[in-house]
């Protein structure tokens, strides 16, 4: 049975199991017996969102009352680059830039079908 959210006058919203053909009926209330109707807590078009959407619009909510600080501390524990981002490796990577003797650049063993500008 699914989950359904109903919303009592007194004591606000609160969840219970129902059948799914019995979830648009009103249930009582598990504090005060007083039937609540159901009420939709999450929009349905959130649901099907992209994860990676839902995401950014959960943290831009949260930044919009509590904004993140940028203090040492926060950066030097926080990286959300993913391996291989480079701005915070200690050693410097190595140009795979190749200069001709006319001055023009080429990329050998990357892309060989590019033309170098």
């Amino acid at each position: 049975m699914p989950m359904y959210h109903y919303k009592c006058p007194e004591h606000g919203v609160f969840e219970e199991l129902q059948m799914a053909d019995k979830a648009a009926l009103p249930i009582e209330c598990p504090q005060c017996s007083t039937m609540s109707p159901r009420v939709i807590a999450i929009s349905p078009a959130i649901l099907g969102m992209d994860p990676a959407k839902r995401k950014a619009i959960a943290k831009n909510e949260k930044n919009q009352h509590e904004p993140l600080v940028s203090s040492l501390s926060h950066r030097e524990h926080k990286h959300d680059h993913g391996p291989g981002c480079g701005c915070c490796s200690s050693k410097p990577k190595k140009s795979k830039t190749v200069y001709l003797s006319d001055g023009s650049k080429t990329f050998p063993a990357d892309r060989p079908w590019m033309i170098s500008h």
